[in-house]
Protein backbone atom coordinates (compact mmCIF):
# COMPACT_ATOMS: atom_id res chain seq x y z
CA UNK A 1 0.00 0.00 0.00
CA UNK A 2 1.54 3.29 -1.05
CA UNK A 3 1.46 5.91 1.68
CA UNK A 4 3.50 8.43 -0.31
CA UNK A 5 1.00 10.53 -2.27
CA UNK A 6 3.65 11.35 -4.86
CA UNK A 7 3.86 7.73 -5.92
CA UNK A 8 1.28 6.21 -8.25
CA UNK A 9 -1.46 4.29 -6.44
CA UNK A 10 -1.51 0.50 -6.34
CA UNK A 11 -4.41 -0.33 -8.64
CA UNK A 12 -6.58 -3.44 -8.85
CA UNK A 13 -9.02 -4.50 -11.57
CA UNK A 14 -11.90 -6.90 -10.88
CA UNK A 15 -13.50 -8.55 -13.91
CA UNK A 16 -11.31 -9.34 -16.92
CA UNK A 17 -14.01 -9.49 -19.56
CA UNK A 18 -13.84 -7.68 -22.90
CA UNK A 19 -13.64 -4.25 -21.24
CA UNK A 20 -11.84 -5.08 -18.00
CA UNK A 21 -9.03 -6.97 -19.72
CA UNK A 22 -8.31 -4.04 -22.03
CA UNK A 23 -8.43 -1.58 -19.13
CA UNK A 24 -5.99 -3.72 -17.13
CA UNK A 25 -3.69 -3.91 -20.15
CA UNK A 26 -3.82 -0.13 -20.51
CA UNK A 27 -2.92 0.31 -16.84
CA UNK A 28 -0.01 -2.11 -17.22
CA UNK A 29 1.21 -0.26 -20.30
CA UNK A 30 1.14 2.97 -18.27
CA UNK A 31 3.37 1.39 -15.61
CA UNK A 32 0.82 0.54 -12.92
CA UNK A 33 1.51 -3.25 -12.62
CA UNK A 34 -2.16 -3.85 -11.77
CA UNK A 35 -3.45 -6.49 -9.39
CA UNK A 36 -6.26 -8.43 -11.06
CA UNK A 37 -9.02 -10.82 -10.03
CA UNK A 38 -11.46 -12.80 -12.17
CA UNK A 39 -13.65 -15.77 -11.29
CA UNK A 40 -11.78 -17.55 -14.09
CA UNK A 41 -8.43 -17.79 -12.31
CA UNK A 42 -6.67 -18.90 -15.47
CA UNK A 43 -7.61 -15.60 -17.14
CA UNK A 44 -6.10 -13.59 -14.29
CA UNK A 45 -2.97 -15.73 -14.30
CA UNK A 46 -2.66 -15.40 -18.07
CA UNK A 47 -2.79 -11.61 -17.73
CA UNK A 48 -0.14 -11.58 -14.98
CA UNK A 49 2.36 -13.51 -17.10
CA UNK A 50 3.10 -10.26 -18.92
CA UNK A 51 3.23 -8.12 -15.77
CA UNK A 52 0.95 -7.40 -12.86
CA UNK A 53 -0.29 -9.65 -10.07
CA UNK A 54 -3.05 -12.27 -10.22
CA UNK A 55 -4.92 -12.32 -6.89
CA UNK A 56 -6.49 -15.54 -5.66
CA UNK A 57 -9.38 -13.78 -3.93
CA UNK A 58 -11.22 -10.48 -3.72
CA UNK A 59 -9.93 -10.07 -0.18
CA UNK A 60 -6.33 -10.39 -1.31
CA UNK A 61 -6.85 -7.75 -4.00
CA UNK A 62 -8.62 -5.39 -1.60
CA UNK A 63 -5.84 -5.58 0.97
CA UNK A 64 -3.12 -4.75 -1.54
CA UNK A 65 -4.68 -1.89 -3.49
CA UNK A 66 -5.23 1.83 -3.01
CA UNK A 67 -7.67 1.90 -5.94
CA UNK A 68 -10.05 -0.95 -6.85
CA UNK A 69 -11.68 -0.76 -10.29
CA UNK A 70 -14.75 -2.96 -10.75
CA UNK A 71 -15.71 -3.88 -14.32
CA UNK A 72 -18.60 -6.31 -13.92
CA UNK A 73 -22.01 -6.60 -15.58
CA UNK A 74 -24.48 -4.94 -13.23
CA UNK A 75 -25.34 -3.66 -9.77
CA UNK A 76 -25.91 -7.15 -8.33
CA UNK A 77 -22.45 -8.30 -9.41
CA UNK A 78 -20.93 -5.08 -8.07
CA UNK A 79 -22.53 -5.71 -4.67
CA UNK A 80 -21.14 -9.24 -4.73
CA UNK A 81 -17.67 -7.86 -5.49
CA UNK A 82 -17.96 -5.39 -2.62
CA UNK A 83 -19.61 -7.44 0.09
CA UNK A 84 -19.15 -11.04 -0.99
CA UNK A 85 -21.54 -13.97 -1.16
CA UNK A 86 -21.73 -17.60 -0.11
CA UNK A 87 -19.41 -17.05 2.81
CA UNK A 88 -16.64 -15.53 0.71
CA UNK A 89 -15.63 -12.00 1.62
CA UNK A 90 -15.76 -9.11 -0.80
CA UNK A 91 -13.17 -6.39 -1.25
CA UNK A 92 -14.75 -4.15 1.41
CA UNK A 93 -13.66 -6.58 4.12
CA UNK A 94 -9.98 -5.86 3.41
CA UNK A 95 -9.85 -2.39 1.78
CA UNK A 96 -8.11 0.08 4.03
CA UNK A 97 -9.60 3.39 5.17
CA UNK A 98 -9.20 6.05 2.49
CA UNK A 99 -9.00 3.56 -0.38
CA UNK A 100 -11.05 4.15 -3.53
CA UNK A 101 -13.64 1.95 -5.24
CA UNK A 102 -14.27 2.82 -8.91
CA UNK A 103 -17.64 1.51 -10.16
CA UNK A 104 -17.66 1.06 -13.96
CA UNK A 105 -20.95 -0.82 -14.47
CA UNK A 106 -24.20 0.51 -15.94
CA UNK A 107 -26.53 0.84 -12.96
CA UNK A 108 -29.53 2.75 -11.66
CA UNK A 109 -28.16 6.19 -10.66
CA UNK A 110 -30.02 5.99 -7.34
CA UNK A 111 -28.20 2.74 -6.54
CA UNK A 112 -24.87 4.48 -7.20
CA UNK A 113 -25.78 7.41 -4.93
CA UNK A 114 -26.69 4.97 -2.14
CA UNK A 115 -23.47 2.98 -2.62
CA UNK A 116 -21.32 6.10 -2.25
CA UNK A 117 -22.97 6.75 1.11
CA UNK A 118 -22.70 3.11 2.17
CA UNK A 119 -18.96 3.02 1.48
CA UNK A 120 -18.39 6.43 3.07
CA UNK A 121 -19.69 4.94 6.34
CA UNK A 122 -16.77 2.48 6.11
CA UNK A 123 -14.24 5.21 5.41
CA UNK A 124 -13.95 4.34 1.73
CA UNK A 125 -14.01 6.66 -1.27
CA UNK A 126 -16.28 5.93 -4.27
CA UNK A 127 -16.28 7.03 -7.89
CA UNK A 128 -19.38 6.67 -10.05
CA UNK A 129 -17.59 5.87 -13.33
CA UNK A 130 -19.54 4.06 -16.07
CA UNK A 131 -17.61 3.43 -19.28
CA UNK A 132 -18.25 3.37 -23.01
CA UNK A 133 -16.24 2.52 -26.10
CA UNK A 134 -16.07 -1.23 -26.60
CA UNK A 135 -13.31 -3.81 -26.32
CA UNK A 136 -10.98 -2.35 -28.96
CA UNK A 137 -10.94 1.07 -27.32
CA UNK A 138 -10.48 -0.53 -23.89
CA UNK A 139 -7.41 -2.37 -25.17
CA UNK A 140 -5.89 0.83 -26.56
CA UNK A 141 -6.70 3.00 -23.51
CA UNK A 142 -9.24 5.03 -25.48
CA UNK A 143 -12.53 4.46 -23.63
CA UNK A 144 -14.82 7.23 -22.37
CA UNK A 145 -15.43 7.43 -18.62
CA UNK A 146 -18.49 9.27 -17.31
CA UNK A 147 -17.49 10.06 -13.75
CA UNK A 148 -18.82 11.76 -10.66
CA UNK A 149 -17.44 11.84 -7.15
CA UNK A 150 -15.68 13.86 -4.49
CA UNK A 151 -12.43 15.73 -5.00
CA UNK A 152 -10.80 13.24 -2.62
CA UNK A 153 -11.89 10.35 -4.84
CA UNK A 154 -10.34 11.94 -7.93
CA UNK A 155 -7.16 12.72 -6.02
CA UNK A 156 -6.88 9.12 -4.88
CA UNK A 157 -7.28 7.80 -8.44
CA UNK A 158 -3.99 9.44 -9.42
CA UNK A 159 -3.29 8.87 -13.11
CA UNK A 160 -5.22 5.59 -13.27
CA UNK A 161 -8.27 7.02 -15.02
CA UNK A 162 -6.26 8.78 -17.70
CA UNK A 163 -4.26 5.58 -18.29
CA UNK A 164 -7.48 3.77 -19.25
CA UNK A 165 -9.48 6.48 -21.01
CA UNK A 166 -9.14 9.01 -23.80
CA UNK A 167 -11.86 11.08 -22.16
CA UNK A 168 -12.55 11.28 -18.42
CA UNK A 169 -15.61 13.47 -17.98
CA UNK A 170 -16.12 14.94 -14.49
CA UNK A 171 -19.87 15.37 -14.25
CA UNK A 172 -20.50 16.06 -10.57
CA UNK A 173 -18.97 16.28 -7.10
CA UNK A 174 -20.89 13.25 -5.83
CA UNK A 175 -22.13 9.98 -7.29
CA UNK A 176 -25.12 9.80 -9.61
CA UNK A 177 -24.38 12.15 -12.50
CA UNK A 178 -22.02 9.70 -14.19
CA UNK A 179 -24.63 6.95 -14.12
CA UNK A 180 -27.34 9.33 -15.39
CA UNK A 181 -25.25 10.29 -18.42
CA UNK A 182 -24.41 6.62 -19.06
CA UNK A 183 -28.13 5.74 -18.94
CA UNK A 184 -28.85 8.43 -21.55
CA UNK A 185 -26.02 7.10 -23.73
CA UNK A 186 -27.58 3.63 -23.47
CA UNK A 187 -30.98 5.05 -24.46
CA UNK A 188 -29.44 6.28 -27.70
CA UNK A 189 -27.33 3.16 -28.28
CA UNK A 190 -30.31 0.84 -27.87
CA UNK A 191 -32.67 2.92 -29.98
CA UNK A 192 -30.03 3.32 -32.70
CA UNK A 193 -29.39 -0.44 -32.89
CA UNK A 194 -33.13 -1.13 -33.06
CA UNK A 195 -33.60 1.52 -35.76
CA UNK A 196 -30.60 0.22 -37.73
CA UNK A 197 -32.04 -3.31 -37.63
CA UNK A 198 -35.46 -2.05 -38.73
CA UNK A 199 -33.92 -0.19 -41.68
CA UNK A 200 -31.82 -3.15 -42.81
CA UNK A 201 -34.83 -5.46 -42.39
CA UNK A 202 -36.90 -3.24 -44.68
CA UNK A 203 -34.11 -3.27 -47.22
CA UNK A 204 -33.99 -7.08 -47.16
CA UNK A 205 -37.78 -7.27 -47.46
CA UNK A 206 -37.75 -4.95 -50.48
CA UNK A 207 -35.00 -6.90 -52.20
CA UNK A 208 -32.32 -4.22 -51.98
CA UNK A 209 -28.78 -5.58 -52.10
CA UNK A 210 -27.77 -5.38 -48.41
CA UNK A 211 -24.09 -4.64 -49.08
CA UNK A 212 -25.02 -1.80 -51.42
CA UNK A 213 -27.53 -0.47 -48.87
CA UNK A 214 -24.84 -0.54 -46.18
CA UNK A 215 -22.39 1.30 -48.44
CA UNK A 216 -24.89 4.04 -49.29
CA UNK A 217 -26.24 4.56 -45.77
CA UNK A 218 -22.77 4.74 -44.21
CA UNK A 219 -22.00 7.60 -46.60
CA UNK A 220 -25.34 9.39 -46.15
CA UNK A 221 -27.13 11.45 -43.53
CA UNK A 222 -29.08 8.46 -42.24
CA UNK A 223 -25.95 6.80 -40.90
CA UNK A 224 -25.24 6.27 -37.21
CA UNK A 225 -22.24 4.79 -35.42
CA UNK A 226 -24.46 1.85 -34.45
CA UNK A 227 -25.70 1.27 -38.00
CA UNK A 228 -22.14 1.25 -39.30
CA UNK A 229 -20.85 -1.02 -36.53
CA UNK A 230 -23.72 -3.44 -35.97
CA UNK A 231 -25.07 -3.90 -39.49
CA UNK A 232 -21.57 -5.06 -40.48
CA UNK A 233 -22.23 -8.01 -38.14
CA UNK A 234 -25.53 -8.72 -39.91
CA UNK A 235 -23.91 -8.59 -43.36
CA UNK A 236 -21.22 -11.02 -42.16
CA UNK A 237 -23.86 -13.28 -40.59
CA UNK A 238 -21.71 -13.18 -37.45
CA UNK A 239 -23.65 -12.88 -34.20
CA UNK A 240 -20.70 -13.57 -31.89
CA UNK A 241 -21.75 -11.57 -28.81
CA UNK A 242 -19.49 -8.54 -28.52
CA UNK A 243 -22.46 -7.03 -26.66
CA UNK A 244 -25.39 -9.37 -26.23
CA UNK A 245 -29.12 -8.82 -26.79
CA UNK A 246 -29.73 -9.25 -23.06
CA UNK A 247 -27.43 -6.30 -22.27
CA UNK A 248 -29.99 -4.00 -23.89
CA UNK A 249 -32.88 -5.81 -22.24
CA UNK A 250 -31.17 -4.77 -18.99
CA UNK A 251 -29.93 -1.31 -19.98
CA UNK A 252 -33.09 -0.07 -21.69
CA UNK A 253 -34.95 -1.48 -18.69
CA UNK A 254 -32.83 0.77 -16.46
CA UNK A 255 -33.52 3.73 -18.77
CA UNK A 256 -37.27 3.15 -18.42
CA UNK A 257 -37.01 2.63 -14.63
CA UNK A 258 -35.26 6.00 -14.23
CA UNK A 259 -37.84 7.79 -16.38
CA UNK A 260 -40.80 6.02 -14.77
CA UNK A 261 -39.79 7.38 -11.36
CA UNK A 262 -40.48 10.92 -12.59
CA UNK A 263 -43.33 9.92 -14.95
CA UNK A 264 -41.28 10.93 -17.99
CA UNK A 265 -42.40 9.42 -21.32
CA UNK A 266 -39.85 7.62 -23.50
CA UNK A 267 -41.81 6.27 -26.48
CA UNK A 268 -38.83 5.22 -28.63
CA UNK A 269 -36.96 3.63 -25.72
CA UNK A 270 -40.06 1.65 -24.80
CA UNK A 271 -40.42 0.28 -28.32
CA UNK A 272 -36.73 -0.59 -28.60
CA UNK A 273 -36.89 -2.36 -25.23
CA UNK A 274 -39.81 -4.47 -26.44
CA UNK A 275 -37.83 -5.37 -29.57
CA UNK A 276 -34.84 -6.59 -27.55
CA UNK A 277 -37.13 -8.53 -25.19
CA UNK A 278 -38.78 -10.17 -28.20
CA UNK A 279 -35.35 -11.14 -29.57
CA UNK A 280 -34.30 -12.49 -26.18
CA UNK A 281 -37.43 -14.59 -25.76
CA UNK A 282 -37.12 -15.87 -29.34
CA UNK A 283 -33.81 -17.50 -28.41
CA UNK A 284 -31.27 -14.82 -29.29
CA UNK A 285 -30.54 -13.63 -25.73
CA UNK A 286 -26.83 -14.41 -25.85
CA UNK A 287 -26.25 -13.46 -29.48
CA UNK A 288 -24.83 -10.10 -30.53
CA UNK A 289 -27.35 -7.30 -30.03
CA UNK A 290 -27.58 -6.91 -33.84
CA UNK A 291 -29.57 -10.16 -33.72
CA UNK A 292 -32.57 -7.96 -32.89
CA UNK A 293 -33.02 -7.94 -36.71
CA UNK A 294 -34.11 -11.59 -36.46
CA UNK A 295 -37.48 -10.61 -34.96
CA UNK A 296 -38.69 -9.23 -38.30
CA UNK A 297 -40.91 -11.64 -40.26
CA UNK A 298 -40.62 -12.45 -43.94
CA UNK A 299 -36.91 -11.72 -44.38
CA UNK A 300 -33.82 -13.89 -44.75
CA UNK A 301 -30.75 -12.43 -43.09
CA UNK A 302 -27.36 -12.94 -44.77
CA UNK A 303 -25.74 -16.32 -44.10
CA UNK A 304 -22.39 -16.48 -42.25
CA UNK A 305 -19.42 -15.60 -44.39
CA UNK A 306 -16.36 -17.80 -44.29
CA UNK A 307 -14.25 -15.13 -42.61
CA UNK A 308 -15.29 -13.20 -39.51
CA UNK A 309 -15.39 -9.47 -39.93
Amino acid sequence: MNMNSNEPPVVGVIGLGAMGMGMAQSLRRAGFAPHVFDLRSEVAQGFAKDGGVACASLGELGSRCDVVISVVVNAAQTESVLFGEEGKGGVVSTMRTGSLFVMCSTVDPNWSVAMEARLAERGLLYLDAPISGGAAKAASGQITMMTAGTAAAYDKAGGALDAMAAKVYRLGDRAGAGSKVKIINQLLAGVHIAAAAEAMALGLREGVDPDALYEVITHSAGNSWMFENRMAHVLAGDYTPLSAVDIFVKDLGLVLDVARASKFPLPLSSTAHQMFMQASTAGFAREDDSAVIKIFPGITVPAPKNSHS
